[in-house]
């Protein structure tokens, strides 16, 4: 098959995937192509040399006539179809192969054309079709040279040789061989290219759920405390202006700080790989996640040390606590709860988020996008969410991730 160019004139495609006809991009591609080029080198290969191997047993063979130059050009130009039709080309150079030995025509480059057909029809997958033809042909040369050959032409013929026969059978599974090679390694690149595919279509998945993870997190959070604030400040816009206009400097942060968020997030979109502009919240930002809980009319009391985490995990951290402190806001009729942070051992972070419920509306611990999203960012540091209704009243969210010695500081 003709070689194919990278873009911009650069070295052959094969150099990097392989031999452009070792590729299978699936039977539909493979049909559209006509090896041209190829096919017209072969024909002018196979016509010359013939004619210098005539000269070579002018004494042995018969003179090339007519119909030998026409059985040589038909078995060249089968080629054309080969990655068409493998196998109407593969018993297709057979015949033609067989009908110019048993007529005493020179030995030669007529035996490439076969070559080449049975070549390509293995690497098309048809091997039964390709060891069925080779093993036709070999019998049909056996059967001229040792018993036809005394009404066959040339007059006066001897018998082969038997050892003449062992080289036939070797070169032809020298061919076969060659060709299982390729088709064998075909096969491997198609394979790996399926799981680079099957990889990169996973990593992009794995993207879009954390980019959807985040932005739930983040618009969650913001738009309950808009709603509790919006709610408020109608509740007080006639009798209280005072306290209204306090409620609406709290939406507008909240506002703001969730559209800083989103941009950030959409960011990384528009510019895969890049380094954020703005750091990854973390745990270092809970006091600031607790003065939004407190407008949103949650107290919220922290106990235990902040840690400096790892930023992965970091994220992780202040994500599930602000998931926990959302849902208690929009599920739970207590308007305190308790954050808990432990990290003793070294090799675990244990937050621990409680209130006193009760549930208003469903479960105190919300259900859906939020506790599944907890889970799978747990999930991916190998840490564990626990979330339930505990023994005394209330909901608990427990999450438990992994530290290495390095990740405190």
């Amino acid at each position: 098959m003709d070689e194919q160019r990278g873009s911009g004139g650069g070295p052959p495609l094969w150099w990097w995937h392989g031999p452009t006809w070792w590729n299978r991009w699936g039977q539909a591609d493979r049909a559209s192509r006509w090896p041209w080029r190829s096919t017209v080198l072969v024909t002018v290969f196979v016509l010359a040399g013939s004619n210098f191997a005539a000269r070579q047993q002018a004494d042995e063979r018969a003179h090339l006539d007519v119909f030998a130059r026409v059985l040589l050009f038909v078995a060249a130009a089968l080629l054309l179809w080969r990655l068409r039709h493998p196998v109407v080309v593969v018993f297709g150079t057979a015949a033609a192969t067989m009908l110019y030995l048993g007529a005493g025509y020179p030995y030669g480059p007529v035996f490439v054309t076969f070559a080449l057909g049975c070549f390509s029809a293995i690497v098309a997958g048809d091997r039964r079709a390709a060891w069925t033809a080779l093993g036709l042909l070999w019998a049909g040369h056996v059967l001229v040279a040792h018993w036809l050959y005394q009404w066959l032409p040339p007059s006066g013929d001897a018998a082969a040789s038997w050892g003449s026969e062992g080289v036939v059978a070797a070169w032809g599974i020298a061919i076969v061989a060659l060709a299982e090679l390729a088709r064998t390694r075909r096969e491997q690149w198609a394979k790996e290219r399926a799981e680079q595919a099957q990889a990169a279509r996973r990593r992009a998945d794995e993207e879009r759920l954390r980019i959807a993870r985040e932005l739930h997190d983040v618009l969650a959070h913001s738009i309950s405390v808009i709603n509790v604030q919006a709610g408020v400040g109608l509740a007080l816009l006639d009798s209280d202006p005072e306290q209204a206009r306090t409620a609406l400097t709290t939406i507008k942060a909240a506002s703001k700080e969730a559209l800083g968020e989103v941009r950030q997030v959409l960011d990384t979109l528009r510019t895969p790989g890049d380094a954020p502009r703005a750091p990854a919240p973390g745990l270092d930002r809970l006091p600031e996640l607790v003065e939004q809980a407190a407008s949103a009319g949650l107290t919220v009391e922290v106990e235990g040390e902040l840690p400096k985490l790892a930023p992965g995990t970091d994220l992780a951290a202040f994500r599930i606590v602000q998931e926990a402190l959302t849902n208690v806001v929009r599920h739970s009729g207590s308007r305190h709860a308790r954050v808990c942070v432990e990290h003793g051992d070294g090799t675990t972070l244990r937050l621990r988020i409680d209130d006193d419920g009760p549930a208003t509306g469903g479960d105190a611990g919300g259900s859906g996008n939020g506790l599944a999203g907890m889970r799978e960012r747990a999930a991916a540091l190998g840490g564990t969410i626990e979330a339930g209704p505990r023994p005394d009243g209330g909901f608990r969210v427990l999450a438990v991730l992994p530290l290495t010695v390095k990740e405190i500081r």
